[in-house]
């Protein structure tokens, strides 16, 4: 079993770069240029990782990297699992890692790299860091698109160590949007606020893969991302005692904002619009709570994080890990013979595909999958000769094997979410945010599945034959690495 071999940020982007797979970029504008330029390379085939440096207004060195793990081979290389793996098959191995992983809590050290520069009070200067307009119709800079906020809850002391968008208010102020009450980071938040308490706060922008990977996943209440990104990476997360606020803070980050979260009824500021993860804007702008930024540590010639939503089907990351979560929980459920799931459109459909064993089999499968399916309004379930990966041939299916008036359903009032743009806005005002899922069934009839005419392409496993044997020739992605490597010689 392989594990994470980088240290940081600064090593990933290495491997990224030894990969043939990063592109440097200078002089680009922060006011969306730099937004614009991370939207077209993410929609390019090879959809390049970018390393921004001269950005305009800021220091030679001060970097900006983006596309982190937005294609399957750098998600798996940040999950430590082989780069050169198919998709599915990448998936299927975090997935069978997933259920078996096991928390590393953090380890305290005494000297940290971000503590290289540090200022504080008057003199910390968020001008002075990178905070670029992502979106033209954004409402100002974010220096946190991709940024953990770190917490501790005051009553456990467990540490919340999630991704929350930071946008910046002027030179030592910015709003920490949480999106909903029921997140973590919210009702930590309030538990300070009901005590006439400021919540003590980190913003970290700069943080390795793992860090990243774990401030998205949905943890139970109680467990902390640090100990999830410890046991992805392996190893523990070395933090270190912030000097202000005295969280734990990962010691090996780029750039650490301390200072204290204040209560709404104190203060709030204007928060948004911002372009989401489905191509649209959700809400305007919006009252948000404030943190005072007391002060700014980061390392020399730092580097941001930056993972801006952008319009499908571009995402945060090329393997999509709420699929595997799906994958896991049919089987959990007794679902017999699924040989893959993926979800396409930014996690907005989702795919199965499975060996038929009875009538009966497709759709229970489809159900399970549509009950897990966040904002999804599309389940289809196809054979196991389709790779659900590759969305040309899960159309193929959609359009040859399924009879739309029989092999389609409706299932109503499903789970959906306020960032949903087809949901009217009286509904999201009075807390409705439902949607209905179509659920196609792009399988043989079971009844006719022997009789069904036979398909005239290769098998999945004949077709990787091929690859195997003539890959170097018709310019796979063996031929790709090995080119690169001989670059680095």
């Amino acid at each position: 079993m392989q594990f994470v071999t980088y240290k940081d940020l600064r090593g990933f982007i290495k491997q990224v770069d030894e990969l043939g797979a990063l592109k440097r970029i200078e002089g680009a504008d922060q006011k969306y240029e730099l937004g614009g330029i991370t939207e077209v390379a993410a929609g390019a085939p090879e959809c390049p990782a970018l390393l921004f440096d001269r950005i305009k207004g800021l220091a030679p060195g001060v970097r900006v990297f983006t596309n982190a793990t937005t294609t399957p081979q750098r998600a798996a290389l940040a999950l430590g699992i082989d780069p050169d793996l198919k998709p599915l098959d990448a998936l299927k191995v975090w997935m069978q890692r997933r259920q078996t992983l096991k928390p590393l809590k953090p380890v305290a050290v005494k000297d940290a790299a971000f503590m290289e520069n540090s200022t504080t009070g008057r003199k910390a200067d968020l001008s002075k860091l990178p905070a670029p307009h992502w979106h033209r119709k954004d409402g100002g800079p974010y220096i946190g698109s991709g940024s953990l906020v770190i917490m501790r809850d005051p009553d456990g002391g467990w540490i919340n160590a999630s991704i929350y968008r930071v946008q910046v208010h002027g030179k030592n102020r910015v709003t920490i949007q949480f999106d909903h009450p029921g997140r973590h980071g919210a009702i930590i938040a309030k538990k300070y606020w009901d005590k006439g308490q400021s919540c003590p706060v980190a913003v970290v922008n700069g943080q390795d893969p793992a860090l990243f990977i774990a401030g998205f996943e949905y943890l139970p209440d109680g467990q902390s991302e640090y100990d999830f990104a410890g046991a992805i990476k392996g190893a523990p997360i070395e933090v270190m005692a912030g000097p202000v606020t005295g969280l734990p803070l990962p010691a090996n980050a780029e750039i650490i904002l301390e200072g204290e979260l204040l209560p709404m009824s104190k203060l709030t500021l204007p928060e948004g619009p911002f372009g989401e993860f489905t191509g649209y804007y959700a809400n305007d702008a919006r009252p948000c709570p404030v943190m005072e930024v007391k002060a700014i540590h980061h390392r020399d010639n730092p580097i941001l994080l930056g993972s801006p939503p952008m319009k499908p089907p571009r995402f945060h990351f090329g393997l999509p890990f709420r699929a595997a979560s799906i994958w896991s929980n049919l089987e959990t459920s007794g679902v017999t013979d699924v040989t893959g799931v993926w979800q396409h459109v930014a996690q907005l459909m989702t795919v199965v595909a499975l060996k038929q064993r009875y009538a009966g089999h497709a759709k229970r499968a489809a159900l399970i999958a549509a009950a897990n399916s966040y904002m999804g309004r599309l389940v289809v379930v196809v054979d196991d000769d389709v790779d659900p990966s590759n969305l040309a041939d899960v159309m193929w299916a959609v359009t040859t094997r399924c009879e739309p008036s029989e092999q389609i359903d409706i299932v109503r009032n499903a789970w959906s979410s306020g960032l949903d743009p087809r949901i009217p806005e009286d509904a999201k005002q009075a807390g409705v945010t439902s949607h209905s899922k179509a659920i196609i069934e792009a399988v043989r009839p079971f009844h006719l599945k022997d009789s069904y005419p036979p398909t005239s392409a290769l098998t999945q496993e004949e077709a990787r034959e091929i690859e195997a044997k003539w890959g170097g020739v018709i310019g796979g992605k063996a031929q790709k690495t090995k080119v690169s490597k001989r670059k680095r010689r």
